[in-house]
């Protein structure tokens, strides 16, 4: 039995079953080290891996922070385009990488069908880019451009903060996240504004990261532009 975890007990908001799944004891979380996009690296139980809820019965799967955030017509959506293709399995065990990234793709799926926010499909994309980081898995740059479209536009019409971003993070990663993606020029704009926004001042780290990042993104634009005009 692993004494990291524990179990947890839930309500599916849409076929009202009761069901159980494991979270990760906060007293067991050991941060190792984080990426410049945010991603953490652990030693011992990942819980990122438990992120998602997935109803066994119905299919729904979700966000814990907003498992029970879900319309009438969004239960109307699971319960007779989901619900009906849904083979019953159990993710309510422990998880490795591949079965978070099952539940994550999950999660993806049934919060298209329920119009979700396009800042929680941002963030469900980006952890998704992140399991794939931790196997070296080519789907990794895909799921950072899906989670780029999302954050822009969610960015542009959604209230702040967007999960836990607030504008500054938000503003800083989307110049990450653009970096990553080899857009030089969409992220030194990004990074721009990160570093010329006030509230950067009052984080300390991340200012320090953003312009490092900034300068890592010009002196990339500089060598990306040089071998294109050498061609």
């Amino acid at each position: 039995m692993n004494g990291a975890l524990y179990d947890k007990e839930i309500q599916c908001p849409v076929c009202k079953n009761i069901f159980h799944t494991k979270k990760v004891r906060s007293s067991a979380v050991r941060v190792e080290r984080r990426d410049t996009d945010f991603c953490v690296y652990y030693n011992g139980e990942n819980p990122i891996f438990y992120g998602v809820f997935v109803c066994p019965n119905c299919g729904y799967a979700s966000l814990e922070s907003v498992f029970q955030e879900i319309s009438p017509l969004g239960k109307k959506n699971i319960s007779t385009k989901l619900s009906p293709k849904w083979i019953q399995r159990d993710f309510g065990n422990e998880r490795n990488v591949y079965k978070a990234i099952e539940a994550y793709k999950l999660a993806l799926l049934s919060g298209q069908l329920i119009n979700q926010k396009k800042g929680i499909l941002a963030t469900i994309c980006l952890r998704l880019a992140w399991l794939y980081r931790y196997i070296d898995g080519e789907r990794e740059i895909d799921f950072i451009e899906h989670a780029v479209n999302c954050f822009e536009e969610a960015f542009r019409y959604e209230p702040l903060p967007i999960g836990n971003l607030d504008e500054v993070s938000l503003v800083y990663l989307l110049g990450e996240l653009n970096r990553r993606l080899k857009k030089y020029d969409e992220a030194i704009d990004w990074f721009n504004r990160a570093v010329s926004n006030r509230a950067i001042k009052r984080k300390r780290k991340l200012d320090a990261m953003a312009r490092e990042q900034w300068s890592l993104a010009k002196e990339e634009y500089k060598k990306q532009k040089n071998q294109n005009e050498s061609v």
